[in-house]
């Protein structure tokens, strides 16, 4: 039984995964942000403009980075905690049949990927900074890099843990039961992380381009979920991706205000097309190269194309 067939061992009517998605969406982005909402309104009722609320930078500002980024990412917390619930509670589904298809998960996967993409950020960023040393602020500040580290380390991996349970897991799985194929979950999650990321002041200052980023992101991730069978490689490439850009380099237009090493002050609209879309046509197939090397990923039409099947009733047990 693979990654998106074991929904049949949950109770997976259409219905369902409407409910589910509303509740998520309450626990995320309703409960979620009650704490930011509660902090942004006592700087209001200290004289603070109720102008700040509606732009990234701006709350930072107000409220400090790290604070902000750690109420930020309380809401992706707390979505988390939605989706367990919902899965858990309306679809009788078991957190690790929303994980994998191994028999526990698989953690040396995770932790293979997430040291191949920190090395490659690290890496990355250090030859950025070589080559236009000018276009960085190298300003470490010990103690707000201290406290970001733990922010990072602990919360970081809960905010890409919630896209990837959310995204790849249960739109993945729920797609794919009721449209019984797998191009199309593959194709719409994709489609929907980029879109989510779509309100991130990157797309204002690069251009609609770096949507090409983002949905090609979407696409690694979902390529990975369904060839190795498994959430644990899209879990630790997210959790390295965000965690390194948190920690190595900020800019006053990103999504991401922290007090990273190195601040970013060129100008994004210099960044070429080349710049932007070379990791999603260069890096990201290498990567994938490197996986299926490694895990021995074949038969990639029929897993990336084919029909989801319903397994035979003896191979399985819907959960009334």
């Amino acid at each position: 039984m693979d990654y998106i067939q074991q929904a049949y061992n949950s109770l997976h009517d259409w219905w369902r995964y409407v409910i589910g998605i509303v509740v998520v969406f309450f626990f995320w982005q309703v409960i979620g942000m009650i704490p930011l909402l509660i902090f942004i309104g006592i700087e209001v009722l200290n004289g603070a403009d109720m102008s700040v609320a509606t732009d990234i930078a701006s709350m930072a500002n107000l409220l400090g980075n790290n604070l902000f980024l750690f109420l930020m990412l309380i809401s992706f917390a707390v979505g988390l905690v939605g989706i367990v619930l919902t899965s858990k509670v309306l679809h009788k589904q078991s957190f690790l049949q929303l994980t994998t298809t191994r028999p526990k998960i698989d953690w040396k996967r995770f932790w293979f990927i997430f040291i191949i993409w920190a090395i490659f950020s690290i890496g990355s960023t250090y030859l950025s900074f070589y080559l236009a040393p000018e276009d960085y602020v190298f300003n470490l500040n010990l103690k707000p890099f201290l406290i970001l580290c733990a922010i990072v380390v602990v919360f970081i991996p809960l905010q890409t843990s919630f896209e990837e349970y959310f995204l790849r897991g249960y739109l993945m799985q729920g797609f794919g039961v009721i449209v019984k194929n797998r191009w199309f979950p593959l194709l719409i999650t994709s489609l929907i992380f980029g879109l989510l990321h779509g309100f991130n002041p990157e797309v204002e200052k690069l251009g609609p381009i770096i949507m090409v980023f983002y949905i090609g992101t979407g696409l690694l991730l979902g390529i990975m979920t369904l060839m190795d069978e498994g959430l644990e490689l899209a879990l630790g490439f997210h959790a390295a991706n965000n965690m390194f850009v948190a920690l190595l380099v900020t800019s006053d237009w990103s999504a991401l205000q922290t007090d990273a090493l190195l601040t970013h002050t060129a100008d994004p609209a210099k960044m070429t097309i080349t710049e932007i879309v070379a990791p999603v046509l260069i890096v990201y197939p290498i990567l994938l190269l490197i996986l299926s090397k490694k895990y021995g990923w074949t038969n990639w039409k029929a897993k990336l194309f084919g029909k989801v099947t319903e397994p035979p009733k003896e191979d399985y047990k819907i959960i009334e």
